[in-house]
Order: structure tokens, then C-alpha cells, then sequence
């Protein structure tokens, strides 16, 4: 089983862009093991302000970021846990997606594609219907869109990971029918639900690329 995670952390105070990069220079021996011993297939950082956004696949276990990046882990600001104890990473809620990954064989890259990662801030009286409609999309099956593009949210903000070229495909498959569910997203006015004094006139801000490495940078493309 494959299991896509999204994780939101904040830099320390103190936190210099030079000490960030050079932990993450450190940690890519760590991610690149991982990959190695097919832990995960793909793993992608994006930077906003003193934010981190971090993508990856875990394969049959259950990864924690700290330990794909123990160096960058130790730079980033406390979150308080669940538990009442305090982790550097915030999970992210995974509502969104077009495609299911079942194998590895069937999720691995087949040619050389884009990483890409962008953010978007809702507007906190629209969050709970941005959230419903495209559960509902999800849920339907119908709506093409990338293979491997996923939407997570913590808090008031959305991190879309996604990858370019686009593979279109929805989940239901097998079936020829049209969403019915996009029509009514439509109809509630999709641009309503975002702040753009924050994400901007296009809904949502694509990332620079901070750390990025894959499966398929070890071992090549296809199996």
C-alpha cells in the first residue's frame, strides 16, 4: 500500500536559509536510504516565508518526516501533538486526489516529470464548504485531473501537490459518465472560497522547489 502524507512545520526564529540547506544536503543520504530500501517512492519540500510544506510516499509503513530529515527536523519549531506532546511536523488532512495508488508497479514514474507544490488560503466561513464539495468530488470518482496531484489542509491552508506533465485520469476508471458533483462546486462560486489578499488571483501560489528526489532518480524510470 501506498500512503501519500503532507506535513506542514515552521523555521525556528533563528533559522538562517543557508543552515536550512545545508541540513537538507545532509538529509538527502537519509532520504535517498529510504527510497533505496522502497520505504517511500517520492519526496518534495517547498518553502513559504518561514514555512515548510513536505510531500512523500510512504510504502507499507508508517514513515515519520522526522525521520526522512533528522538534520532539518532539528531546525524547525515545536507543534503540539495530539497527545498533548510536541512534534517539528503538523499532519495535514488528505481530502483531494484524482487516482488511488494500489502497487508500486503501478504508481512508479514512467518518464521524467515536474515536482510541483503550491498553497492556498481559505476563508474561514468557506473552509468547512470547500472541504465538503470536494470530498463529494473524491467520493464521486468522475472528475479528471492529474494522476498524482493530492490536496491536504491544516488549519485554513490547502498544499496541492501535483506533477507535470500531467497523466489525466479519475478514479472511477472504468466509467464513461461526467461528474455531476463539479457542476455543483461550480454553482457555489469556487473563487468565493479563497482569501486572495494571501493566495493571490490564481487561488493558489505555486512553490519554489526546495528539496526534491524519487524512485526514479535511483533506479531510473519504470520498473
Amino acid at each position: 500500500m501506498i500512503i501519500r502524507n503532507h506535513y506542514r512545520a515552521s523555521l525556528k526564529p533563528d533559522v538562517t536559509e543557508d543552515t536550512l540547506r545545508e541540513a537538507l544536503r545532509e538529509d538527502a543520504a537519509v532520504v535517498r536510504e529510504h527510497i533505496a530500501k522502497e520505504d517511500c517512492l517520492t519526496v518534495a519540500m517547498y518553502p513559504h516565508g518561514r514555512m515548510l510544506f513536505l510531500y512523500y510516499e510512504a510504502i507499507d509503513t508508517a514513515l515519520k518526516p522526522w525521520q526522512l530529515f533528522p538534520k532539518a527536523s532539528d531546525l524547525l519549531a515545536p507543534w503540539p501533538g495530539k497527545d498533548g506532546s510536541f512534534v517539528p511536523w503538523a499532519y495535514m488532512y488528505h481530502i483531494y486526489y484524482h487516482a488511488v495508488p494500489t502497487t508500486v508497479e503501478q504508481w512508479i514514474r514512467t518518464e521524467k516529470k515536474k515536482r510541483r507544490g503550491r498553497i492556498a488560503y481559505l476563508l474561514p466561513d468557506k473552509l468547512f464548504s470547500y472541504v465538503y464539495y470536494h470530498q463529494a468530488i473524491v467520493s464521486e470518482g468522475l472528475l479528471e485531473g492529474d494522476r498524482y496531484q493530492s490536496i491536504a489542509l491544516h488549519e485554513d491552508i490547502l498544499f496541492s501537490y501535483f506533477e507535470e506533465p500531467k497523466i489525466f485520469t479519475h478514479i472511477r476508471q472504468e466509467s464513461g459518465q461526467e461528474s455531476k458533483v463539479i457542476r455543483e462546486w461550480t454553482a457555489v462560486d469556487p473563487e468565493s472560497h479563497f482569501d486572495h489578499s494571501l493566495s493571490g488571483e490564481e487561488n493558489f501560489l505555486l512553490l519554489d522547489e526546495l528539496f526534491s528526489m524519487g524512485r526514479e532518480d535511483i533506479f531510473g524510470y519504470g520498473r
